[in-house]
């Protein structure tokens, strides 16, 4: 039984679709499913069932996504000790991923306990080219899809929530719909500060038909703590990790009616191998290894 095999069947039971295993794995189409039949035939299981319109693991698929990421994890720390990788780990961070990181670290160093973790605070593209340029050895990202030169491996996804002045006439309740909101300033971060966040809102705005005055660009999350929590007709969106990060009386957060969530992703280099895999487990959610 190939590596190779497994990294794509754990690609497309991730993606639950061939086309987007394929773009993931930088390979076609074809390449993908001859190894997942030549995996099930080696098996003598199905492992997905397939349909024009959608792909979905079987029970002997999940059975065997769990034991596939487990051998991924293991080569790459056999790949690690072979090339005598060093002890240091740079990872690529941002505000808002605290507890992400606190988890992700504790489980890295379960596997590797001689790692010393160094993490470096940067905006989404100042990271990517730390990556590119070999400054870092992962980093974290929200929102972001594919880059070209890097692989992203997909790992959680999150909620993103409305945060209002404890004022605003939505604070009390359970949730809250854009067209409550909509007669009021939105502060969004600007575009190339935080394009997947920005996008996101954006996108669901238009989709509802709703433009919402925009105030100024939103800063550092504790100055949009205070400028929301000082205007009651003002109101900002921020992913739910970062809303945990608030230790703020004067600002609630409320769950969005229909919810809008974006996703999280560990971002590594192109030749990181199984060792990739080792630390996508690490910040993965267990509820996003099925992620539709």
């Amino acid at each position: 039984m190939e590596l190779r095999a497994l990294r794509y069947f754990v690609a497309v039971a991730d993606e639950l679709h061939f086309g987007r295993a394929a773009e993931r794995l930088h390979v076609a189409q074809p390449a993908v499913s001859q190894q997942i039949a030549r995996l099930e035939r080696e098996l003598g299981v199905r492992l997905l069932d397939r349909s024009p319109r959608r792909v979905r693991l079987t029970a002997a698929g999940q059975r065997v996504l769990d034991a596939a990421r487990t051998t991924l994890a293991a080569a790459g720390q056999v790949r690690i000790a072979a090339m005598q990788v060093p002890t240091t780990v740079r990872i690529g961070t941002a505000a808002g991923l605290t507890a992400r990181l606190e988890r992700g670290i504790d489980a890295l160093r379960e596997r590797a306990p001689e790692f010393d973790v160094v993490l470096v605070d940067l905006p989404v593209e100042a990271r990517l080219n730390a990556l590119r340029q070999g400054d870092l050895d992962l980093a974290l990202t929200r929102g972001v899809g594919t880059v070209p030169g890097l692989t992203v491996l997909p790992a959680w996804e999150e909620n993103l929530l409305a945060v209002v002045s404890k004022r605003h006439p939505a604070a009390d309740g359970s949730a809250v719909g854009l067209a409550e909101l909509a007669g009021d300033t939105l502060r969004l971060p600007a575009r190339e500060h935080d394009p997947a966040l920005h996008d996101a809102v954006v996108l669901a705005l238009r989709d509802t038909g709703l433009c919402p005055p925009a105030g100024r660009p939103t800063g550092t999350l504790q100055d949009t703590i205070v400028e929301v929590g000082s205007d009651a007709r003002s109101w900002t969106v921020l992913p739910a990790d970062q809303v945990a990060e608030i230790h703020s009386t004067r600002v609630r957060a409320v769950p969005l009616d229909p919810a809008i969530t974006i996703a999280g992703g560990v971002v590594v280099a192109e030749d990181a191998g199984g060792a990739a895999e080792c630390a996508v487990a690490a910040f993965r959610d267990e509820g996003s290894r099925h992620r539709p």
